[in-house]
This record gives structure tokens, C-alpha cells and sequence, in this order.
């Protein structure tokens, strides 16, 4: 394995902005897995790599990426910093031994958002791009981990946090109180965007989660199921929110790469 530690995408305001890349060891150009972490958008970073490194012995590179957090930026830097990032991947793509025309994204949680997003949304006008405008940021592949998915329905699904007010993680991430913030957070919502042109869908959602209701991912499953878009779904029975004990999900996320990346 090859790693490009520090790798600048893109500079903000706030600072610049850096992947880590791991690639294997591998004569052919690597498929591209870019994993986005979670942490309610004002957490985490890229070293949260959960087992996505398990990947590069099967034949993938794994481009972990940091993305502006609500403490400096709100909606939508985060999606804008995740596109940034793939479009940079495909430019440098030659440099990399990377394969431009096979790139998917996974994520966690909030991470799973974006992700989401990557795949809901490619054509939505986030005031972008301004890095490598010229590459594609549409990926060919989303695997969602109990994601939300909903940000205007997420207060009204039993989670045990708080999702509306000003000083929740979807409050912050949109500027103030949800529902007085609604047309940004329906933009914000993968949901919103499902109109059958997705890439397919593997999401993953724990059937006792207390942060992300796993009503969450059932209302993303269905829309995506109406539009025709391949996407399978698994609960996790008794699972909460992540740290799953279930070798059910290594070998989901392993086919659904194989099938769809490899």
C-alpha cells in the first residue's frame, strides 16, 4: 500500500483542505472509494477511517477526505468541500494510479449525509465549482451507514436528541432553528433530490438507533425503491448507532464495491 498523507484539495477561507490517499500495490488504475466521516458535522476527521482500509487489500484506494465543520461553515460548505474533493481525485487521478471513471463514496452518519448527497444531488447548484470545475464530481456508487436523510422530519421520528433547535447538529449545520430554516434544510435532504438517475445504494441502519431514527433510511430506501434506483437495504437487529457486531455489513459493503466498482 502507497500513502499521500496531507494531500491539499481545495483552500477556504478558514484554512485549506486535505485527503489522505492509500493505494494499492497494483499494476491496473484503482477504483476509488472516498470515505467521509461522521460526527454531526462538527466533529471528527479524516483519520476516522472506521475499516474502510480493509479495501485497499482488495484492490481499491481509499481517499479519506476533511470537509469544513459547522464551527466555521454552514450548509452548503460541507457538500461543496465533498464534490471539491472528488472532482481533485479525478484531475490527479493519473498522478495517483487512480481509475477516474470508477469512484463511489461511503460514510457514517453524518458522513453517510454526505455521501448521500454525492449521489442525490450532482446537479444542484451549491455554489460550486471553483475546484477543478472541468471534472466530475457524480459517483458511481453510495454506500449510506444510518445517515440522515430527512433533516425536516428527523425531530418527529423517536430519536433521543435533540434535531430542531438552533443549537442541534442540524441546527448548526443550517444556520439556526430547522423548521424556520425549512427551504434549506429540504436542499440540504437527500430525499429532496431522488428523481431515479442515482448510482446505486447500499445503506445500513441499526433497528435501535437513538441518534439517527432508522425511519431515516426507510424514507430514503422507499424513494429511491419508487425511482427504480438498485439499492439494498439492511437493519442491523438491535443495532444502535454504529459500532455493529454483524459480519452481515463487511460482506454487503464488500459485494456492493465488487459489483459496482471492481
Amino acid at each position: 500500500m502507497r500513502e499521500h498523507r496531507d494531500l491539499q484539495y481545495a483552500e477556504r477561507e478558514s484554512g485549506s483542505l486535505a485527503l489522505d490517499l492509500y493505494v494499492p500495490d497494483r499494476e491496473s488504475a484503482a477504483p476509488v472509494v472516498v470515505s467521509i466521516h461522521g460526527g454531526g458535522w462538527q466533529s471528527g476527521d479524516r483519520t476516522q477511517l472506521g475499516d474502510t482500509l480493509r479495501l485497499v487489500d482488495r484492490g481499491y484506494a481509499v481517499a479519506s477526505v476533511s470537509y469544513r465543520l459547522t464551527d466555521v461553515a454552514t450548509f452548503p460548505a460541507q457538500i461543496r468541500d465533498c464534490r471539491a474533493a472528488v472532482r481533485w481525485l479525478r484531475a490527479h487521478a493519473d498522478e495517483y494510479g487512480l481509475d477516474p471513471d470508477r469512484v463511489a463514496a461511503w460514510g457514517w452518519s453524518a458522513g453517510a449525509h454526505l455521501a448521500a448527497l454525492l449521489g442525490t444531488a450532482p446537479e444542484v447548484d451549491f455554489d460550486d465549482p471553483e475546484v477543478r470545475p472541468g471534472e466530475s464530481h457524480r459517483v458511481d456508487g453510495v454506500v449510506d451507514c444510518f445517515g440522515p436523510a430527512d433533516l425536516l422530519a428527523m425531530g418527529d421520528q423517536g430519536s433521543d436528541r435533540d434535531h430542531i433547535t438552533a443549537d442541534s447538529p442540524e441546527g448548526k449545520l443550517l444556520g439556526g432553528p430547522v423548521r424556520e430554516r425549512s427551504e434549506r434544510a429540504r436542499r440540504a435532504s437527500p430525499l429532496t433530490h431522488v428523481d431515479g438517475t442515482e448510482p446505486p445504494f447500499l445503506v445500513v441502519h441499526g433497528s435501535a438507533d437513538g441518534v439517527v431514527p432508522r425511519a431515516q433510511s426507510d424514507l430514503l430506501v422507499s424513494a429511491l425503491a419508487d425511482a427504480d434506483v438498485p439499492v439494498t437495504y439492511h437493519v442491523v437487529g438491535g443495532g444502535g448507532h454504529g459500532g455493529f457486531d454483524d459480519p452481515a455489513v463487511p460482506e454487503l459493503v464488500d459485494g456492493f464495491f465488487d459489483r459496482h466498482l471492481m
